[in-house]
């Protein structure tokens, strides 16, 4: 009894570091805008404190035979990264920093209690709801406050346009014939300064929803869904609005699925990107097609030496097209592994988990397709992986005291 009362109880330290994983760009750029101007550095290292917090408390709980898939993974990645700092003669980490989030806050879940994951993703939507709400009634403001332009300015050296006046980060004020349900006069940002953060949480939020939503109490429920639409419409995000359908659909239909079946998400929607390409070759412009479009052209383009990691050099310019960013960041065997991983982390035995083992990937290796550091920047995996090192455990909770250390575990094998 008092081991199940440990594991029902909150476990604070694990909401601190998740909340912290949202807010902390927000906090820079309020320090930015009102105390000293930051730097790219600044904004990096509040990032490894934050990981290197959560690695404190998962090395505290201690690694069992369960984490060796999600260790090997970041142990492989961690191969690739030097592998391709010695061929590129540069160091690169770029995607072993990525990976590493992912490691850090599944292993963190897999710990967690229900109440903690709970806490963690209502206290973020509480905060992030309560900016988004001063940007829409109060966008002055919410422009005084946080000054999103001149944080982009200051620390990843995006020039703001000439013409705006209203203090916002570029991207998120639109241009003439993008998406938009006339809501609000600019795409939000809320708490994370720019639109396409604010959009895939919404996304988090669908599979958090998707995942407890049996056990929900109809307040809760009525909340989250008026929350997400707010964000959707407020975003215009076309990705996530089909996503949000997906996930309407999926909660009857991902149950009654094999877990396995999720292997086949990437390479249909590989198959289905090269069919756009192949019927609309001449696409253009910011809308699916034109992303889809462009991301298989440059799928298109590249050859053996950038599928075997010789242009570490060029990934950050394929922020928009994740596949390809992933293949120069981390070789087509990290592509790979990636793949596999997202397909086979979550856990499949119950409804519940199998809705969330599906919706992954289509969330994933979809986004990847117009773009790649929507899912791999703290401020939305944190949660998302969470969530999922949680629902992966939740059925057979991992007890501190019914466990030994992997150290240990080994040690007594051999």
């Amino acid at each position: 009894m008092e081991n199940k009362s440990n594991f029902e109880t909150r476990n604070h330290y694990v909401i601190a570091v998740a909340v912290a994983s949202v807010l902390y760009n927000s906090v820079l750029a309020i320090i930015n805008a009102h105390v000293k101007p930051l730097g790219f550095s600044h904004v990096a290292l509040t990032e490894i404190l934050i990981l290197l917090i959560g690695l404190i408390l998962v090395v505290r709980k201690g690694l069992g035979e369960d984490d060796l898939g999600a260790l090997l993974f970041l142990l492989f990645t961690l191969a690739m990264a030097i592998y391709m700092s010695a061929i590129n003669r540069m160091v690169f980490v770029d995607y072993f920093r990525n990976v590493l989030i992912i490691f850090c806050f599944a292993s963190l879940g897999s710990w967690a209690s229900r109440r903690t994951v709970e806490a963690a993703f209502m206290l973020s939507l509480a905060l992030v709801m309560l900016v988004l709400l001063c940007e829409i009634f109060a966008l002055r403001l919410y422009a005084d406050i946080f000054e999103p332009g001149y944080y982009f300015l200051t620390t990843r050296g995006l020039e703001p346009p000439e013409w705006d006046k209203t203090g916002l980060f570029g991207n998120a004020l639109g241009f003439e014939g993008r998406l938009t349900f006339g809501l609000i006069g600019h795409r939000a940002s809320s708490l994370f300064l720019e639109q396409v953060s604010l959009s895939n949480f919404a996304g988090v939020m669908m599979m958090y929803t998707l995942y407890f939503w049996d056990e929900m109490k109809r307040g809760r429920r009525l909340l989250l869904v008026a929350c997400i639409a707010l964000i959707l419409l407020t975003t215009a995000s076309r990705t996530m609005l089909t996503f949000s359908a997906i996930c309407f659909v999926g909660y009857f239909v991902f149950p009654l699925l094999p877990k396995l079946l999720s292997l086949l998400t990437m390479p249909l929607i590989l198959f289905a990107g090269t069919l756009m390409y192949l019927l609309y070759p001449d696409a253009r412009g910011d809308n699916l097609s034109g992303r889809i479009v462009l991301t298989m052209r440059h799928i298109s383009d590249m050859d053996i030496y950038g599928f075997l990691g010789f242009y570490a050099d060029a990934a950050a310019s394929y922020a928009d097209s994740g596949y390809v960013y992933i293949v120069y960041a981390g070789t087509i065997f990290g592509m790979l592994a990636f793949w596999l991983f997202v397909s086979l982390y979550p856990a499949g035995k119950t409804p519940a988990q199998r809705r969330l083992a599906q919706a992954l990937p289509i969330f994933m290796f979809f986004n990847l397709m117009i773009g790649a550091t929507p899912v791999f920047t703290a401020k939305i995996a944190g949660l998302l992986w969470l969530l999922l090192g949680h629902a992966r455990h939740e059925t057979s909770p991992r007890l501190k005291a019914d466990r030994m250390p992997l150290s240990i575990d080994v040690a007594s094998q051999a």
